[in-house]
């Protein structure tokens, strides 16, 4: 009689799995504080740099279809690596660069890179973890990106003190070169090159309209989540300066809302894979909807902790529930395929968020933005009401 297969643990996989996020995030964290003032040393304007800083997030919107269909063809792992490659040219630029547009140039890659190993990672986590254990391992995912995020700046700040500003480009770049080193590591997945030489021929025409449904649905609300999450890296800081208050108290909250943020991943994704998706995604969306409604009544420190606290809370027990809907919704056959549109959907909303609430703020007031970024979330937490299967089958 055949021994039963042991039971999956994440801890056996949690070096190859999320060792290689972990470094990326480290690496990005490293680099994107000092991304303005590198090019305001080369030169650029205010509006120039702020550019030059956005370019990130494009250089992530314009790869997640080409990113796709190069880890559909050479396969997960390979992609990662070769994601870290690119990355590092990209700050060779970084560093080497005498005029602005080269340093965008660098910038630009490091946004496309990055594209191509996230999307490389979840569609190796989605093919290597069950399906029990799947929304711990893309929260996981997600918060491993975000511890690194979080310690990067305070590890270039040694290098910085030593080396100036070039020490954040070199210690992202031996994060990332960690990266790229341990995504080597990894196996490939049994029957890949077979999975890869099928996948290779899925168009991607034919499947945004066989996914129609699902993309104009739980895409869109998805998107409404990631517009959310990047509009609260900026409410916080222009409400605090709307009500009086210093740049230090209000680094002070910031950080406190990333630390209760990143605490609570992983039991984000446990009550996922137990109860199921609706059970985090619904009081994901109105817990920060609610945040949002409260800021514009808060009127000094105490108050502004508070609601920003609240705010945390409501995106840390939501972490990877982008990717783990996506991962729900994917099928077997063109999975990566599919990833790479819903991580454009996704990203469309991440980059829209801001815009909207910049031109809320200057066509009515602060506060007016504010209060409709928070009804996006009480629509996304109806759309997850009506669309979000209550159990995941595989």
């Amino acid at each position: 009689m055949q021994e039963p297969d042991p039971p999956f643990s994440l801890r056996k996989i949690a070096l190859a799995a999320f060792g290689p996020s972990l470094l990326f995030g480290v690496g990005e964290g490293a680099m994107f504080p000092v991304l303005a003032l590198s090019a305001r040393d080369l030169g650029a304007s205010a509006a120039w740099a702020g550019f030059i800083v956005a370019l990130v997030g494009i250089g992530s919107l314009l790869a997640n279809l080409p990113a796709a269909t190069l880890a559909a063809r050479f396969g997960e792992r390979r992609a990662m690596v070769g994601a870290s490659a690119f990355s590092l040219v990209g700050l060779a630029l970084c560093l080497l660069a005498h005029e602005p547009w080269l340093f965008g140039i660098g910038v630009l890659m490091i946004g496309m890179a990055s594209a191509v190993f996230l999307l490389a990672r979840q569609t190796y986590l989605v093919e290597a973890v069950p399906l029990t254990m799947r929304a711990r391992a893309m929260s996981t995912l997600g918060g491993t990106m975000r511890i690194g995020l979080f310690f990067g700046p305070f590890i270039a700040a040694g290098f910085i003190h030593v080396l100036g500003l070039d020490g954040a480009y070199w210690a992202a770049a031996l994060a990332i070169l960690g990266a790229g080193l341990l995504s080597l590591l990894i196996p490939d997945l049994p029957g890949d090159r077979k999975q890869r030489a099928s996948a290779r021929h899925i168009a991607m025409g034919p499947m945004m309209r066989r996914h129609a449904r699902v993309f104009l649905t739980l895409g869109i609300a998805t998107a409404l989540v990631s517009a959310l999450r990047s509009c609260r890296q900026i409410v916080i800081p222009l409400w605090a300066d709307q009500i009086g208050l210093d740049a230090t108290t209000t680094a002070l909250i910031y950080g406190i809302m990333g630390g209760v943020d990143m605490l609570l991943f992983y039991p984000a994704g446990k009550v996922m894979d137990v109860k199921g998706r609706l059970w985090v995604a619904l009081p994901s969306m109105l817990i920060m909807a609610t945040s949002l409604a409260l800021m514009p009544l808060t009127h000094g420190f105490a108050t502004l902790m508070a609601v920003s606290m609240l705010l945390g809370l409501g995106n840390g027990i939501g972490s990877g529930i982008i990717m783990t809907i996506g991962a729900d919704a994917s099928p077997n056959e063109g999975r990566t395929q599919f990833l790479g549109i819903w991580r454009v959907i996704t990203d469309l909303g991440g980059g829209g968020g801001p815009l909207l609430l910049s031109g809320l703020t200057a066509a009515l007031s602060l506060a007016a933005g504010i209060l409709t970024i928070g009804g996006l979330g009480y629509m996304a937490a109806y759309m997850f009401w009506r669309w979000l299967p209550r159990k995941v089958t595989a």
